[in-house]
């Protein structure tokens, strides 16, 4: 009955439409303050551009106005008048003589900032609006496929577009712009001793040999099971967020750890957080998780969770993400927290939009450039791990290549760097022969001492093979491994060299 009466209700108590969110005399106001002094652009809190302007003339004037003041020009109404005098939305308001009605009584320069942050202000409101619209518009489309999930997705999106202060559409950087950013990369890594121009992975091998982690980079950690890769990058989350946690504490703004947003699809936020107490307080995860430990063990263990009690390190254990859903939750932790590193353990385990999935090539393709679309997105760099082929197994010699990466084509081509852990300790102690006893004749000995030999050489060493990297030169870095606590570090000086091409 209710319902009837709804649909039934004459069309009298809808809304009216209202105008769109604008201060075209505030506009006016501001562009008067620019053409008299043209330093006030200098001074704004925010960052105006013509698209935030709401008149389409104000548009064009603004634009103008800071064409001229690239090339160095003053504009005032009279250096702006060859440029209008065909423009017939200006000649409905006042033809030229309107750009010195601008001027005319000075207001503006009372309050510019005030001005233009309105006008900043009100764009935001009206990018807001038409994200509302679309959502809204999007909601009542039953035409195509009902998926309210992703239009949640996409509306969040387009929110962060709105909270970062950008339009709907990026535009091209200038030349000047991206150079002034690159040489920002470069005074950071002359601050740091000349090793990194990004985030630190806490590993001086690795940083030394990469320039740390940059913003935008997409990095694959690929390796067979059993090699570390989870360890590997549950130790560089640790060390990247450690840094920024001592950072902010000795007071130091400019750090080069950072807050770190770890999905973990394969373990949960416990298990990866008993990785970290175990390398943290020297324990046995193995120990940790049967209880086999002393009182004096619990009290050292107690002590390393009190220190990493505030570590900005974020754990989202979510099983069977879609990588829509992994980039809407990534925006929301960077809003939230600004992280400034992503970890995803691993690729395989994420789910593509649910249009490619007959074709697993295609869904893998779909995943690795969500990532590396979600790197340049929010400007942090992405560390996946990923999986390989068995075809490892089948060689003598079981270093991995790039293409023993499962659907390799979509992900080496879309990471910017691939890395490789490689144990060989792992492969020799597979081998071990018979253990040999009394009884048994000289060939026996001699095999297992050979063995052990071999295994003395290789135990607790591992290699990081960077097989490709945009930025620089590939190679391999050698590290040291402890299994027991799960902890990768650098090797000290003169074990091996530390990397070599």
């Amino acid at each position: 009955m209710a319902t009837q009466e709804l649909l039934s209700r004459p069309d009298t108590e809808s809304p009216k439409i209202r105008a769109l969110p604008a201060n075209i005399e505030a506009e006016a106001a501001f562009l008067g303050a620019v053409l008299i002094d043209n330093r006030v652009l200098e001074e704004l809190p925010s960052p105006i551009r013509p698209e935030h302007f709401f008149e389409p003339v104000h548009q064009r004037v603004f634009e103008r106005i800071l064409t001229l003041l690239d090339r160095s020009a003053v504009v005032t109404p009279v250096t702006l008048k060859p440029y209008f005098e065909a423009d017939e939305a200006l000649r409905e308001l006042g033809g030229i003589t309107y750009l010195a009605r601008l001027t005319a009584d000075g207001q503006g320069l009372l309050a510019p900032r005030e001005l233009a942050e309105q006008i900043y202000d009100l764009a935001l409101l009206r990018e807001l609006v038409s994200v509302g619209r679309n959502l809204v518009e999007g909601a009542l489309d039953t035409s195509d496929s009902v998926a309210p999930m992703k239009q949640v997705e996409e509306a969040e999106a387009a929110l962060f577009k709105v909270a970062e202060g950008a339009s709907s559409q990026n535009e091209a950087a200038s030349f000047g712009m991206a150079t002034h950013k690159a040489l920002g990369m470069i005074e950071m890594a002359i601050n740091s001793g000349g090793h990194i121009s990004g985030k630190t992975t806490g590993l001086t091998s690795i940083n030394e040999k990469i320039g740390g982690l940059h913003n935008s980079d997409l990095i694959i950690l690929a390796g067979r099971p059993g090699m570390g890769k989870t360890s590997l990058v549950t130790n560089i989350a640790f060390n990247c967020a450690d840094r920024l946690l001592r950072d902010q504490r000795d007071g130091i703004t400019e750090s080069v750890g950072a807050g770190v947003a770890f999905f973990s699809l394969e373990m949960s936020a416990d298990q990866l957080a008993t990785r970290i107490l175990s390398e943290q307080a020297g324990i046995s995860s193995e120990a940790l998780r049967m209880g086999k430990i002393s009182r004096e063990d619990f009290q050292q263990l107690s002590f390393a969770s009190q220190r990493l009690a505030e570590l900005p390190l974020y754990i989202d254990d979510t099983p069977a993400l879609t990588i829509a859903a992994l980039r809407t939750r990534a925006r929301r932790l960077k809003r939230k927290h600004n992280i400034g590193l992503i970890v995803v353990d691993y690729l395989q385990l994420l789910q593509g939009s649910g249009r490619a999935n007959d074709n697993r090539v295609n869904e893998i393709s779909e995943i690795s450039r969500g990532l590396k679309t979600l790197a340049k997105e929010i400007e942090v760099p992405v560390i996946a791990l990923s999986q390989l082929s068995r075809a490892v197994e089948q060689r003598d010699d079981k270093r991995p290549m790039l293409s023993d990466l499962r659907e390799s084509g979509s992900i080496e081509q879309d990471a910017d760097m691939v890395w490789f852990v490689f144990r060989e300790d792992y492969y020799v102690a597979s081998r071990e022969p018979k253990r040999p006893v009394e009884s048994d004749d000289t060939k026996t000995h001699e095999a297992h001492a050979a063995w052990m030999a071999e295994m003395e050489r290789v135990y607790g060493l591992a290699e990081l093979i960077v097989a490709k990297q945009r930025h620089g030169a590939t190679g391999k870095v050698r590290l040291k491994f402890e299994p027991r606590i799960t902890k990768f570090s650098d090797l000290a000086e003169g074990d091996y060299n530390s990397s070599y091409d």
